[in-house]
């Protein structure tokens, strides 16, 4: 018997926090104005996607001690951005990233319980630490974990606010006119909570949301990471771009769940993945060339080669070759702020690799951090994008993508209008809402559901 197609899952990832987005684009928009974020989140809607991402930065990053501006820089808050967006769709999910390690359970669960009411039942909160203690600067506790203990800050603040979700079972609220009742039960929402990292307690002030707990999403790559997710997560986002890298860590990952009592259809795995249409595949593939020039001009490359080299190098040519100079490691990074930093432990041995390829390849400054960098992930004709996500989820290389188009915010348009149709008529993903909640759209149980049930997806 022939294995069933798995529906695929989609979201649009707003840019902005991350170096795809041409923001220099005559075609792109503003990144702060709501109108932007309107039309992508109706354009993410009309094409039934599952999501909205908003990723977040709780600090400008800095080079050299001024602000970078080569990437978008600065955006509203998350939550005020998603509740207004509560207003002006209807089904889409609202997915916001908020970060563990400079905030508190209560006032982030009240910000959750209250943003699945105002949506009717869509949020979700991907959940993140803090890795840098230069973020931590905008704190009055500034750096004050270190890295290895803010997973364990993260798990004990997502169990906190599970907590705090499920003070209220949802029938306490009686409203009897006649006799002048409110609540059923004077202790609603009474919570106690003592731990290594939290010692709270108290009545919690949001009733039970359509919900009961925002759908918990998580980004983390790293063995704590993935077992994080594993825990008590709903779905964890994926940064591999191959199909065997996407499969490695797609059966890593869901292998992980049982030691939980979790099964693995009780964990999405979403990748990110930019994307690149054309009439041809060869028109996409010259159109994609042509975006990574935009992505990274010269200015950039260099930027770009600072992060491993950790010198001023803004007297080079971008087209010129590398620095025959080895990057300084003695020094504090010039580089502050940027997850790159923490890609390149050892800069000496990346050096000599991408002298290396430089020299094998003939390439500049510029196309080494072109052909090094981030790249599209899906290039060619609709149906060929279309095939190839479809080939992505049916092997077990994840079970949809998060979309992050490079121009903001019309980017998205091409690919509901020309990719989302093939897709539907494959029978691989829905032509209409099946359910109010993001919990429906995902497939996944209400909290609510006795243990093991899950919606159909």
């Amino acid at each position: 018997m022939s294995k069933p197609l798995k529906q695929i899952h989609l979201a649009a990832h707003f840019p902005g926090v991350n170096n795809t987005t041409v923001w220099s684009d005559p075609a792109a928009g503003s990144h702060i104005e709501f109108s932007s974020f309107v039309h992508f989140a109706k354009t993410a809607e009309r094409a039934k996607f599952d999501f909205l991402f908003l990723a977040e930065g709780l600090r400008l990053r800095e080079q050299g001690g001024k602000i970078y501006d080569l990437d978008v820089v600065g955006r509203p808050d998350t939550f005020t951005v998603l509740a207004a967006l509560a207003a002006v769709t209807e089904h889409l999910g609202l997915t916001g990233t908020i970060n563990s390690t400079f905030n508190e359970p209560y006032e982030v669960a009240r910000q959750f319980a209250s943003l699945d009411h105002l949506s009717d039942g869509r949020a979700a909160w991907n959940v993140v630490t803090s890795w840098d203690a230069f973020t931590g600067e905008n704190f009055r506790r500034g750096g004050f974990l270190p890295q290895d203990q803010r997973y364990a800050r993260a798990k004990e603040f997502l169990a906190t606010a599970h907590e705090l979700f499920d003070s209220w079972r949802g029938d306490e609220i009686l409203a009897d006119q006649a006799t002048g009742t409110f609540l059923r039960d004077a202790k609603a929402g009474s919570f106690v909570h003592q731990g290594e990292q939290f010692d709270i307690h108290g009545q919690f002030n949001v009733p039970r949301s359509p919900q009961g707990r925002p759908v918990i999403f998580q980004a983390g790559d790293s063995d704590e990471g993935r077992e994080f997710a594993a825990a008590g997560a709903d779905a964890i986002f994926s940064r591999y771009a191959t199909l065997e890298g996407g499969q490695a860590f797609y059966t890593d990952v869901k292998s992980r769940l049982a030691k939980y009592g979790r099964s693995p259809d009780q964990l999405l795995i979403l990748p990110a993945a930019s994307f690149i249409l054309g009439d041809t595949d060869e028109e996409a593939a010259e159109l994609a060339r042509h975006v990574r020039r935009q992505q990274v001009s010269g200015a950039t490359a260099l930027k770009h080669l600072e992060f491993v080299w950790n010198r001023d190098l803004s007297s080079y040519d971008p087209e010129g070759p590398l620095p025959e100079i080895d990057p300084d490691v003695s020094a504090e990074h010039i580089s502050r702020g940027r997850a790159q930093v923490r890609m390149y432990r050892d800069p000496l041995a990346i050096a000599q690799e991408w002298r290396e390829l430089a020299a094998a390849n003939k390439w500049s400054i510029r196309d080494l951090v072109i052909e090094t960098g981030n790249r599209q992930n899906f290039i060619g004709t609709p149906a060929t994008v279309a095939r190839t996500i479809n080939e992505y989820v049916q092997a077990d290389a994840s079970d949809g993508f998060i979309l992050v188009p490079h121009i903001t915010p019309g980017g998205l348009d091409v690919f509901a209008d020309k990719v989302v149709p093939l897709l539907q008529e494959q029978g691989v993903f829905r032509t209409d809402y099946e359910g109010p909640t993001l919990r429906d759209h995902l497939g996944l149980a209400h909290p609510d559901a006795p243990r093991g049930e899950r919606v159909a997806s």
